[in-house]
């Protein structure tokens, strides 16, 4: 089975990441449209018309079956998309259900792009799920230019997450939800500041699970089995996996490094 995963950048290696721990054995395509990151200040015609075109070009390349591995391109284009294409094609959305489910009185927040916020598709989500209005909604829409730069644990980044927070009281919290897959990078810092009692979810296990079940794939509850990328050649052969940036067959010994780097980075904040 040879499935496709694309997000507008390097976010969506999260949820690869992920596969590649839960449902490993396959092939994959990733597919990051770095030229046009970040989606979150996009109009929802140009996130479409994006879409449409990673969507094309996944399924020249083999695809059989579809993970749009970003939330702001799920919440604009994901109906549009299954429309037009014969495969299954499964979207992110923020875990919010998970959250409500695990938690019992406090508030929960979710963190996401403008883009994500603002859609229905979120709204609906919490129509159905956040019955007695816990949910807050915070936009980071920086974070996803601080993940693209590989900028996770500056001064910076902090005085941002910070910043952003400082108008909520964290004890009144009892979960973070990420809502968007650049996020899962600076899980460290999220942890320092909300506590270790606070739960941080993302829904790239939601997501993974359920493409398993949509495939009729064996689903690895293990979560010890371990990924870190030691030289280039298992970065290209990890799982038989093939990268694209916006079409360009990713072979270049810098971007493999880049690569490796983002995958160890992921491994190291799995667990946080």
């Amino acid at each position: 089975m040879k499935i496709g995963i694309f997000d507008s950048g390097i976010g969506g290696l999260s949820v690869l990441h992920e596969a590649y721990h839960r449902i490993p054995g396959q092939e994959y395509i990733f597919y990051a449209d770095v030229d046009h990151v970040p989606y979150g200040l996009k109009t929802p015609q140009q996130i479409t018309e994006f879409a449409i075109e990673n969507t094309e070009f996944l399924i020249e390349k083999g695809a059989q079956a579809l993970v749009v591995a970003c939330n702001t391109a799920t919440s604009v284009a994901i109906k549009e998309l299954r429309n037009r294409f014969d495969i299954p094609i499964l979207g992110m959305e923020p875990a919010v259900k998970p959250a409500v489910e695990g938690t019992e009185d406090k508030r929960i927040m979710v963190i996401a792009t403008p883009v994500t916020i603002r859609e229905d598709k979120l709204k609906d989500l919490l129509h159905r799920v956040d019955e007695e209005h816990r949910v807050d909604l915070l936009p980071m829409p920086k974070l996803v230019e601080f993940a693209e730069n590989e900028e996770f644990d500056s001064n910076e980044v902090v005085d941002y997450i910070t910043e952003q927070f400082s108008r909520f009281d964290k004890s009144e919290y009892s979960a973070l939800v990420l809502g968007c897959t650049h996020f899962n990078y600076f899980k460290p810092i999220f942890r320092e500041i909300c506590g270790k009692e606070t739960l941080l979810i993302d829904g790239n296990y939601g997501t993974i699970h359920h493409l398993a079940d949509v495939l009729g794939l064996p689903f690895n509850y293990d979560q010890d089995k371990e990924v870190y990328f030691e030289d280039y050649h298992n970065m290209l052969c990890q799982e038989k996996t093939e990268y694209y940036f916006s079409k360009n067959f990713v072979k270049n010994i810098e971007t493999l490094e880049r690569l490796k780097r983002l995958h160890n980075r992921l491994e190291a904040v799995r667990k946080v």
